[in-house]
């Protein structure tokens, strides 16, 4: 079995910290460790995000909603990793995203007070999280941009880049065809025609009801075809 110490060290906010420093860190917050099974909910979409929750054994299917439920879109994240870390601070400081287990899945949970207590004690612990927000922050400037700009595509790549974590697999846009590309502002035609060469390419797979990603790394790739998207696409994977 693990070690405290080992799980905490392979966390993504953790990483480049020392055992020693973790050490300390350890003696003065504290940390919950939570069980769920299969198919139970961890969190709801507008939950407040009062704690940070990373998944530290197994994995969950993080799902976001538009308001009328008519798109949505799904991933796996599998440990370690943290959901939605960005929603801890700022002004809208609620989950985007309901958050099921996927199978057995463990959670470690730590209070906002106590993670900024963690932040203060190392610069590593900050810039982890700083560069995290960075991240975060230019690709949505960026997949905005890709709403007017770009070819389909490439349009599509960055919806599923905005709206999924760096590590998230197994990724679903759920929504009608016709929601699809009236959303998209192009008729049926262009819009199938677009999906047909995705799927030829190795991108997605799709139904009538369903879009799915065959990797995300692949969508990346897409991107890095782009002037504008290639800065922030290479940092994401660092």
């Amino acid at each position: 079995m693990e070690s405290m110490f080992e799980i905490l060290m392979a966390l993504p906010l953790f990483r480049g910290v020392s055992r020693e420093r973790i050490a300390k860190t350890v003696g003065h917050v504290k940390f919950h460790f939570l069980k769920y099974p299969d198919g139970e909910k961890i969190i709801s979409a507008g939950d407040p995000c009062t704690h940070l929750k990373f998944i530290i054994s197994g994995k969950v299917r993080a799902t976001i909603e538009n308001h009328n439920g008519r798109f949505a879109v799904s991933q796996t994240l599998i440990a370690p990793d943290v959901v939605a870390p960005d929603f801890l601070f700022g002004k809208f400081t609620s989950y985007p995203c309901t958050v099921v287990a996927d199978g057995t899945t463990g959670i470690l949970q730590i209070t906002k007070a106590d993670y900024m207590k963690i932040l203060n004690t190392d610069q590593v612990f900050m810039f982890n999280y700083l560069n995290l927000l960075s991240m975060n922050a230019q690709k949505s400037i960026h997949g905005v941009l890709g709403l007017t700009t770009g070819s389909m595509e490439e349009r599509i790549a960055f919806w599923v880049i905005a709206l999924t974590q760096v590590s998230g697999t197994d990724i679903v846009l759920r929504a009608r065809q016709r929601d699809l590309y009236s959303f998209f502002g192009v008729q049926r035609s262009a819009f199938m025609a677009v999906l047909d060469q995705m799927k030829e390419r190795g991108l997605l797979d799709y139904d009538s009801t369903e879009v799915r990603i065959t990797e995300r790394k692949k969508m990346l790739s897409l991107l890095l075809e782009h002037p504008v998207a290639a800065d922030y696409t290479f940092k994401e994977e660092e």
